[in-house]
């Protein structure tokens, strides 16, 4: 059936309300659309968001998806992703059911229950939408779906949202996420929490392909290309944000930190948005940025704003964001080891693959002190520094293990190549990749800005949050609870001291990498690239 055909009686009902579906939730703000000059000075000049009076408000457990429903049933994205507080977002839904709902769930701690509902649509219209397109060029796949609503945010505060899509007087009930970002206008005085949507979606295979499998199945036809323009096929819609963010925003905004909000793609069009910030917080996966991404991080990074990595492989894939049909940098461009078919680097423009590579080379250990190292591997976390202050609280002592929380991927301290110095070697954990025995190292450097860099080492940093712990989380990997209440402790000393200013002036690193890699400082074999 097509979107703007078979109108039955449910749908016919609900035709007229298209146009003013916005129902505020109970004690929300009411919906008035503002132009777009209007919002941004408004925004700008609203206060930094309480996070603890946020965390306050009265909790939803209903967020989850309970029954995803049969394939294509409902789906969605939006046409931005992110918005100021107070702009409007387009919606593209499709789905087999006559009608849908909307609701928009703010993300964080709540008493443990993780969200809060702050609008839901009344019923919309609905229609199955056309099937994916590939573009031959880049073997893109995306859906060309018209906006079905428009969502005026006004009255939401900034952070992360999963907005669920309901189908209503369906047969068989199904849901889908989509995820959006009400961005912070600024972050001076405040941590950044950063969304990693563009790892979100090189990791998206709707429509059968991602940046690294294509329809066939076949590394060899990936897509060169991927777009926002199509919903997300992990985590029933959510990407990666389940995965390896929301148990870290969970544990920021319990502590009742000063946080920010934005998508990387914010922190590369807006250099201003760092100005000030006290901290950037990385998640657990955040592979893909673009050039400009990690020089405004950089700059910022030298003038005091600490970094906080709770995962591993960042910032090892240069990409470029580009515009699509919808709108401005909705397309991610990686041709990884085909970067010089790229017609953008033909013109003149960075390569797209690995900092590290040449042309062009950039490796990520110059930002952050760690190198990515391997996929994959499971193993576990060995402390070898326990008396250091990052540790404090965790009862932890020299060479005591946590099973199973090195992994899937890791990084280490590689001198060989450019690495911040003094850094402080935290945990070395022995690790098997690929038959080399190498290592994953969590450490703690300092810059002379005042700086303080954390880099966690593995990827399975975030997951652990969950292990044994409040708030209904879902950690696997074997992780259990001891694993868990650790990375509680080290996560929650790392926030709270980046949140009180650069780390590196207070709490200087002393340099320990002799310890652990002899005195040349590096590793032997050949460095590693994946």
């Amino acid at each position: 059936m097509g979107a703007g055909s078979g109108a039955g009686p449910a749908r016919r009902q609900v035709l007229g309300l298209a146009a003013a579906f916005a129902l505020p939730a109970p004690g929300s703000a009411a919906a008035s659309p503002l132009a777009p000059a209007a919002v941004g000075e408004a925004a700008l000049g609203q206060a930094p968001l309480d996070v603890r009076a946020e965390n306050r408000r009265p909790g939803d457990r209903d967020w989850r998806i309970t029954r995803a429903g049969p394939a294509r049933a409902i789906e969605g994205f939006a046409d931005r992703t992110s918005v100021l507080p107070g702009e409007a977002l387009g919606l593209r839904v499709s789905t087999t059911a006559e009608c849908y709902t909307v609701s928009a769930y703010r993300m964080g701690w709540y008493g443990g229950r993780r969200a809060r509902l702050v609008w839901r649509s009344c019923p919309l219209p609905g229609g199955l939408q056309p099937a994916a397109r590939v573009e031959p060029a880049t073997r893109q796949v995306g859906a060309p779906w018209r906006r079905t609503c428009t969502v005026d945010t006004t009255g939401w505060p900034e952070g992360s949202y999963l907005l669920r899509l309901d189908t209503v007087g369906a047969a068989e009930r199904a849901q889908r996420y989509v995820p959006v970002t009400v961005r912070s206008a600024s972050a001076a005085g405040r941590m950044l929490f950063l969304n990693a949507v563009g790892t979100w979606q090189a990791y998206n295979r709707w429509g059968g392909a991602d940046l690294y499998k294509g329809t066939t199945g076949k590394k060899g036809s990936r897509s060169l290309a991927v777009t926002f323009d199509r919903p997300y096929a992990n985590a029933h819609g959510a990407g990666l944000f389940l995965t390896y963010e929301a148990p870290l925003l969970a544990l920021a905004e319990r502590a009742g930190l000063p946080l920010a909000y934005a998508t990387g793609i914010d922190v590369a069009r807006d250099r201003e948005l760092l100005c000030g910030a006290v901290a950037l917080v990385s998640p657990g996966h955040d592979e893909y940025w673009s050039p400009e991404q990690r020089r405004h991080v950089t700059e910022a990074r030298d003038e005091g704003m600490n970094l906080a990595v709770f995962g591993a492989n960042c910032c090892y894939r240069r990409v470029r964001f580009e515009d699509s049909p919808i709108g401005a940098d909705r397309v991610v461009v990686c041709y990884k080891e085909d970067y010089a078919q790229d017609p953008g680097f033909r013109r003149g423009l960075p390569p797209t693959h690995d900092f590290r590579r040449r042309p062009a080379q950039e490796p990520e250990s110059a930002l952050l002190g760690v190198i990515y190292d391997g996929y994959p591997v499971d193993a576990p976390y060995v402390v070898t520094h326990p008396g250091h202050w990052l540790l404090a609280g965790t009862g932890a002592v020299a060479g005591e293990s946590f099973a199973h929380l090195v992994g899937v991927e890791y990084d280490r301290i590689d001198l060989r190549y450019p690495t911040p110095r003094p850094i402080e070697v935290l945990a070395h954990s022995p690790v098997v990749c690929k038959k080399r025995h190498t290592y994953a190292d969590t450490a703690y450097a300092s810059l002379p800005s005042g700086a303080g860099i954390f880099a966690a080492g593995t990827m399975r940093r975030v997951e652990a949050l969950d292990a044994g712990g409040p708030g209904g989380g879902r950690a696997n990997h074997g992780l259990d609870g001891r694993a868990g209440a650790f990375t509680r402790t080290v996560t929650g000393n790392v926030l709270r001291a980046f949140a009180a200013g650069p780390a590196g002036r207070a709490r200087p690193a002393v340099d320990n990498v002799s310890l652990h890699y002899g005195a040349g400082g590096a590793p032997t074999g050949p460095a590693s690239g994946v």
